[in-house]
């Protein structure tokens, strides 16, 4: 007797990417652990995104730099910055305001910076002791902006005008000869 596939296959690899820990990182390993924990027994959102955020691949936890910091904080006195990824320098911003920031990692250039106006750079399981729920922080995340993405095209089905409007081609040049066959004129299949 046969087994009933369903058209299209099964769904392989749908399971959560949370049921394992992936990262190598020993340093890591126990900030999931300690996340893990605050997240059951505190029941608090803030440590279960932290925790989600941790498990994330490093594409997913984009830097954020110090400009984009200091104005996402410019109204938040007295608040921490909790970042999970890493913080980068911008030697293009003249004066780093006071700031508390908690992130994953630092560059030598803005902690030095961070520390010069006085402000601190606090790690997460220092955090963790500080606020175990979250109390008086900004949950923040760097832009996510990959060259790759400009060639993404949206979710969308292929009959949608819209799909491919604004999505960059894999392409070696652009002229007549390049990319201008099927999908791209309706006498060839369909256009895009």
């Amino acid at each position: 007797m046969g087994i009933d596939l369903k058209a299209g296959g099964r769904r392989v690899g749908h399971k959560s990417s949370m049921k394992k820990v992936k990262t190598a990182n020993p340093y890591n390993k126990l900030l999931i652990k300690l996340y893990k924990f605050l997240a059951r027994r505190t029941e608090s959102k803030f440590c279960a995104t932290v925790l989600k955020r941790l498990h994330m691949s490093k594409t997913n936890r984009p830097p954020i730099g110090l400009h984009r910091l200091s104005r996402y904080m410019s109204q938040k006195d007295g608040k921490t910055a909790v970042i999970v990824g890493k913080v980068t320098d911008d030697v293009r911003m003249l004066e780093c305001p006071k700031l508390s920031v908690c992130a994953l990692a630092f560059t030598t250039g803005a902690r030095k910076r961070i520390e010069s106006s006085g402000g601190e750079c606090i790690t997460l399981d220092q955090l963790a002791l500080r606020a175990p729920k979250g109390n008086g922080v900004v949950l923040l995340r760097g832009p996510k902006s990959r060259e790759a993405l400009s060639h993404f095209g949206h979710s969308t089905s292929v009959n949608n005008p819209h799909t491919h409007t604004a999505v960059k081609p894999y392409v070696r040049s652009k002229g007549r000869k390049f990319e201008k066959a099927r999908g791209r004129r309706r006498s060839c299949g369909f256009k895009v």
